[in-house]
């Protein structure tokens, strides 16, 4: 089974997305699906430990050997992802049965677990494949799977949201398609690593250069990157509370993922940063975004948009770490991917509990809820101080060595403003605790018990997640440095 591992991580929860509408019985979907999701993240599991023992998989799909046919093609890196994906995808899924309990009806839960394991089958193909065709393909089943997943909030602005973010997703999409055609005009292959060997010897040609133009607006749109992340607020606020800690935790990830792909492995670093202006630009939005949406988030009323303007920054500090062009940097963008979708993961699923009991999540309204629900407002505070970057939390580690990575530049003003947006970050999660532990329960927070036992559990293994990876840096300091050599070029 091992050896068919990169195709049955992503056909596993593909073929279980119709089973589990057509003959999976309600009442049982949500097991069903738990144990889709744990299956696919133990063949992550055991492709990252094969990859870390043997090198790269290469799978080619029915034995037609590339570019002819589709090959998966496995390395340290989005083997890495395909782990984060799945293991967040599995985590989340465990709070699924409760939360959706106050938050979609009965009669269309088989459709929301359905289409969670097509965002799951998209995202892990997405990250999966070595064929330029099939990121759009599995981009695409993705998509589409999140806006149907986006409009079963209970809101009725989760239709608005929905719609919005499909106009948006269907214009970056695009984007992404026209740079690969225009790829494989240029190259006749649809094969990343014959593209890799191929696009070097017509890189001085208009037609790359517009290709690159166009593919990294769409990923850049598809990511969030300031300031076309215009979508991302109103999709995370009105979705379902375990549709936004899955996206918040995972989606995101996974474009960058794509842009890095792209840069390093098709285009190159020397086109990338040397023939294009790459660094530059998105140095530049990588710090408005963090200190823009930072600024915005201080503001917020609502709790799920506070952290959703709270990612926008957070995918600002990835690109910074991407933008610096050393592999210190580049360490640190690889390392936040991981370390956020833990602290975002467990923020979203405190605040599926928060909306369990309380029915939203109004800051104003969370008047002592540190005392009434304390188990869940400690995994926000510990996700919080995590977001900002408090020593003994993942959220540390990442801005250490991004940090690190702009000192190594000499970029002493790029470092000052990093540290002044973890400032701004401890503005607006202060807000949040003020009024939960420092103002006297209400009418509505003070009758509310803590949130069931399975939104904690997932939730505290997340929290936990962010303690220990923050004390224990081994294991992932260790893949994401490897991972970024290996993109370098450099020998570790």
């Amino acid at each position: 089974m091992l050896a068919h591992a990169p195709a049955l991580t992503v056909l596993v929860p593909l073929l279980a997305a119709p089973l589990s509408l057509v003959f999976v019985k309600s009442r049982h979907c949500w097991i069903f699906c738990l144990l889709v999701t744990c299956a696919s993240l133990v063949l992550s599991s055991l492709m990252l430990g094969q990859i870390l023992d043997t090198g790269t998989i290469i799978y080619t799909m029915g034995g037609w050997p590339a570019p002819w046919g589709i090959e998966y093609r496995v390395d340290l890196l989005n083997g890495f992802v395909l782990l984060l994906v799945s293991l967040l995808g599995f985590i989340v899924m465990m709070a699924a049965d409760s939360s959706l309990e106050k938050e979609i009806d009965t009669d269309k839960r088989k459709f929301f677990y359905s289409s969670y394991l097509l965002c799951l089958t998209g995202m892990l193909g997405i990250t999966a494949t070595g064929d330029a065709f099939n990121v759009f393909v599995f981009l695409e089943i993705s998509s589409l799977s999140t806006y149907t997943l986006i409009a079963m909030g209970k809101d009725r602005k989760a239709l608005w949201a929905s719609y919005q973010y499909l106009i948006m997703g269907t214009i970056g999409a695009t984007f992404i398609l026209i740079g690969i055609g225009l790829m494989y005009a240029m190259t006749g292959t649809l094969n990343m690593h014959d593209l890799s060997i191929r696009l070097p010897e017509v890189e001085n040609t208009r037609t790359v250069f517009t290709a690159f133009a166009f593919f990294m607006v769409g990923v850049c749109l598809k990511l969030a990157l300031f300031p076309l992340h215009l979508w991302l607020p109103n999709a995370y606020t009105y979705a379902p509370s375990i549709v936004s800690a899955l996206i918040a935790a995972t989606a995101t990830k996974v474009a960058v993922y794509v842009m890095l792909r792209f840069v390093f492995t098709i285009f190159g670093i020397e086109f990338s940063f040397e023939h294009m202006p790459l660094q530059e630009v998105l140095i530049a939005l990588g710090v408005a975004g963090v200190l823009t949406s930072s600024i915005i988030a201080i503001y917020q009323t609502n709790l799920k948009r506070l952290a959703a303007y709270s990612s926008v920054a957070q995918v600002g500090y990835m690109i910074i770490g991407f933008a610096i062009g050393n592999v210190t940097g580049l360490t640190a963008t690889i390392l936040h991917l991981f370390n956020h979708a833990l602290m975002k993961g467990a923020l979203f699923l405190a605040m599926a509990g928060i909306m369990y009991r309380l029915g939203h999540v109004e800051i104003k309204n969370l008047q002592g809820l540190g005392r009434t629900m304390p188990l869940t407002m400690a995994a926000f505070v510990v996700g919080g101080l995590s977001l900002i970057g408090v020593p003994l939390t993942v959220g540390f580690v990442s801005k250490w060595y991004l940090v690190l990575g702009i000192i190594e530049q000499g970029w002493w003003l790029l470092a000052v403003l990093v540290l002044f947006g973890s400032l701004l970050a401890l503005i607006y999660i202060w807000r949040v605790i003020e009024i939960a532990y420092f103002s006297p329960p209400n009418a509505s927070t003070s009758q509310v018990s803590e949130a069931p036992a399975m939104i904690l559990i997932p939730t505290w293994i997340l929290v936990l997640g962010n303690i220990y990876f923050g004390i224990d840096t081994d294991l992932t300091v260790g893949i994401t440095s490897l991972a970024a050599q290996s993109l370098f070029g450099v020998s570790p």
